[in-house]
C-alpha cells in the first residue's frame, strides 16, 4: 500500500504525548486520538526498564503517571535518586521489569487541569507496541504518521547499563513501517545525539535528529555530568548553531525562545528560527497547551486555570507560525490542525 506522505508545504503538527490534553500522556488512547485530530508526527518519550525494554513515560519515575502508590507489593520500591542533578522521590522505571509494568494503569499527570476521567483504563506501552499501532493507522487512513521520539536522560541511563540509542536504532530497523516512514530522535543531551548521528548510514535517511533546547542558564545532562561548562545559551548562538547542525538536522527550542511574554502579552519574535535557518536546521519548538495555565494574561478566557481558552490557544499558535517555525509541539492536535490549516488558507 502507497501511503501519502507528510506535507512539505506547510508547518508538520507534532503530538506532544499525544493528545495530551485530552487523554493521560503517552498511552495508545491518547496517540490513537492525536491521529484522528490530525498529527503529522506522534511523541513516545523512551525510558528503561530494569530488563532493557524501551516503553513510553515522561519520566523515569512513575508516582505521577500511573498508579504504583496503589500497588502495595511495589510500596517497597520508592526511592530517591538524583537525576540530572536533581534529586527526585518515587518509583522509578529501572527498578521494574516490563512485565511488573505492565500491571500498572496510566494516570494523568495533570489531574487539576484536565481531571481524572480516564484514570486506571490504559497501560504502560512499548516503543514496538506504539510503532505497531502507528502503522496500523497509517495505513487504515492511508496516510504516513511519523513517530518523533525523544531518548530521555541518556547519561544516567548509560551508566546503569541501559544505554538506549542503539535499542532504538534496532527497534526501528525491526519494524517495517519505521524502516520508511519519518522518525526524528530528540534528546536533551548531546552525546548521544552524536553518536546517534555516526551510527546512521545512508541507508538510514528516513531518520533525523533533533537537538533539544531547555532553559538558557541550565546545561544538558551529559555537559553536566562532564563537569563542562557549556549551557543551552550558549548552545542557540550562531556558532553554537552550526556546531548542532553537524549531527543535527532539528532544533527544538521552548516556544518562548522564539515569542516571549512581556506584562502578559506576547512580544515581538526573537531571532532564533532565522538564525537556525541561517545554519541548515529546521525549527520544531515545544509546546502549545490549551488551558489558561499555561497561556499569557492577554489571551486566557475567563480566570479558571483549567479553562480551555481555544481562540487564544490558536493566536498563539498563529504569532509562532507567522516566524516560519517548521513544525510544532502541541499537547492539542487538533487545534495544531485547525491554525495550520488557517495558515495556509490565507
Amino acid at each position: 500500500m502507497t501511503l501519502t506522505p507528510l506535507p512539505t508545504d506547510r508547518p508538520l503538527v507534532i503530538a506532544h504525548r499525544g493528545a495530551s490534553a485530552l487523554r493521560p500522556e503517552h498511552t495508545l488512547a491518547a496517540y490513537a486520538k492525536a491521529i484522528e485530530d490530525g498529527a503529522d508526527f506522534i511523541e513516545p518519550d523512551l525510558v528503561a526498564t530494569r530488563d532493557g525494554a524501551l516503553v513510553a513515560r515522561h519520566e523515569n519515575e512513575i508516582g505521577g503517571t500511573t498508579d504504583v502508590s496503589a500497588h502495595p507489593e511495589f510500596a517497597a520500591r520508592k526511592t530517591s535518586k538524583t537525576i540530572d542533578g536533581h534529586a527526585v522521590t518515587g518509583w522509578f522505571t529501572e527498578d521494574f521489569t516490563l512485565a511488573e509494568l505492565k500491571t500498572l494503569r496510566a494516570r494523568e499527570r495533570l489531574p487539576e487541569l484536565r481531571g481524572t476521567a480516564f484514570d486506571g483504563q490504559f497501560q504502560i506501552v512499548t516503543l514496538d507496541e506504539i510503532i505497531d499501532f502507528t502503522a496500523a493507522e497509517a495505513a487504515a487512513r492511508g496516510r504516513m504518521i511519523g513517530l518523533i521520539p525523544e531518548i530521555k536522560h541518556p547519561s544516567y541511563f548509560q551508566q546503569r547499563g541501559l544505554a538506549m540509542e542503539r535499542k532504538v536504532l534496532d527497534t526501528l530497523q525491526a519494524h517495517a513501517y519505521t524502516r520508511t516512514a519519518p522518525v526524528v530522535i530528540q534528546s536533551f543531551e548531546v552525546s548521544n545525539l552524536k553518536e546517534l548521528h555516526g551510527l546512521l548510514g545512508p541507508e538510514r535517511s528516513n531518520i533525523a535528529l533533533l537537538q533539544l533546547i531547555d532553559q538558557p542558564d541550565s546545561q544538558p545532562g551529559d555537559v553536566l555530568a562532564a563537569g563542562g561548562t557549556q549551557t543551552y545559551a550558549d548552545m542557540i548562538t550562531p556558532a553554537g548553531l552550526r556546531a548542532i547542525a553537524a549531527y543535527a538536522q532539528y532544533l527544538g527550542p521552548s516556544v518562548r525562545a522564539i515569542v516571549p511574554v512581556e506584562d502578559g502579552r506576547l512580544g515581538p519574535p526573537t531571532a532564533l528560527v532565522g538564525d537556525a535557518h541561517a545554519a541548515g536546521l529546521r525549527v520544531a519548538p515545544w509546546t502549545l497547551r490549551p488551558e489558561n495555565f499555561f497561556l499569557p494574561a492577554s489571551l486566557r478566557q475567563g480566570d479558571a486555570p483549567a479553562a480551555r481558552a481555544i481562540e487564544g490557544t490558536l493566536e498563539e499558535m498563529h504569532r509562532l507560525l507567522g516566524t516560519g517555525v517548521d513544525a510544532f509541539f502541541t499537547d492539542d492536535p487538533a487545534l495544531g490542525r485547525q491554525a495550520v490549516d488557517r495558515l495556509m488558507d490565507r
